[in-house]
């Protein structure tokens, strides 16, 4: 039996193994899916161990930190900088880990709907392994993009530093954070959200809950708005696919 995992800290809230489980039931594939939760990223190295492993998904805290424990990169995983897909391949009793970034592909299907011509800036609320997929798919499409981080950094926004005229120019807002995931319901990005307009779009990463007070906020300014949820399925139909891939 093939095994499959999700790596991350913490993972109580995961859709993967919802999501993997059902397919591998549904299809009658002979295969599990287990939740992984690593303290630190030193507990990585025991899960080698297990030969049965085919494949792993990567998110929070660990989608940069797991770079140095990978044999190769396939490009975009290199250029944005972050993984959170790993295939597990045997050759000659030689195991070669490699990874992917499918957040990027996620997030692309997910958020093109939206986009008019009138969105050429954007803010990204967050900083982590999320944000640089989002940064990446921005960007390729000409999309300008601005970091928003809680301590001031080089390049970057601070949420104080939010103001009507930068949030009348970046018609994007992604919370790229896990501010508001639940059991924090209650809790949203610190943005001033009186200037938003219907001209702007709300994304947040964030799938449960499904309507975020990040989106709510939003929503009764006129924003349109959209979670996280079709971004997750996006990404995990691809890993299953780099997973079965005859690719070496």
């Amino acid at each position: 039996m093939k095994q499959f995992g999700l790596i991350g800290f913490p993972l109580g809230h995961s859709f993967s193994k919802k999501y993997f489980s059902e397919k591998f039931e549904r299809e009658c594939i002979d295969a599990k899916y287990d939740l992984y939760e690593l303290r630190s990223i030193s507990g990585f190295t025991s899960l080698l161990e297990n030969e049965n492993l085919s494949g792993l998904n990567v998110t929070i805290p660990y989608k940069v930190e797991v770079i140095k424990y990978l044999d190769w990169l396939n490009d975009t995983a290199a250029k944005i900088g972050a993984v959170n897909t790993i295939k597990f391949i045997h050759i000659n009793g030689k195991q070669i880990l490699k990874g992917y970034n499918t957040d990027a592909i996620g997030f692309e299907n997910s958020i093109n709907p939206l986009l008019l011509s009138i969105h050429k800036k954007a803010l990204i609320l967050g900083t982590g392994g999320a944000s640089k997929a989002i940064d990446y798919v921005l960007n390729n499409k000409g999309i300008e993009t601005t970091f928003v981080s809680r301590t001031p950094k080089s390049g970057m926004l601070t949420y104080q530093q939010l103001t009507k005229e930068i949030l009348s120019e970046n018609l994007i807002i992604i919370n790229a954070s896990p501010v508001g995931t639940f059991p924090h319901s209650d809790e949203c990005p610190d943005i001033p959200y009186e200037f938003l307009t219907e001209k702007h779009i709300l994304f947040d990463a964030v799938y449960n809950p499904s309507i975020t007070l990040f989106m709510k906020k939003g929503k009764k300014q006129g924003a349109k708005v959209l979670n996280g949820e079709e971004m997750l399925k996006g990404q995990a139909v691809a890993a299953w696919k780099i997973w079965n891939s005859d690719e070496i």
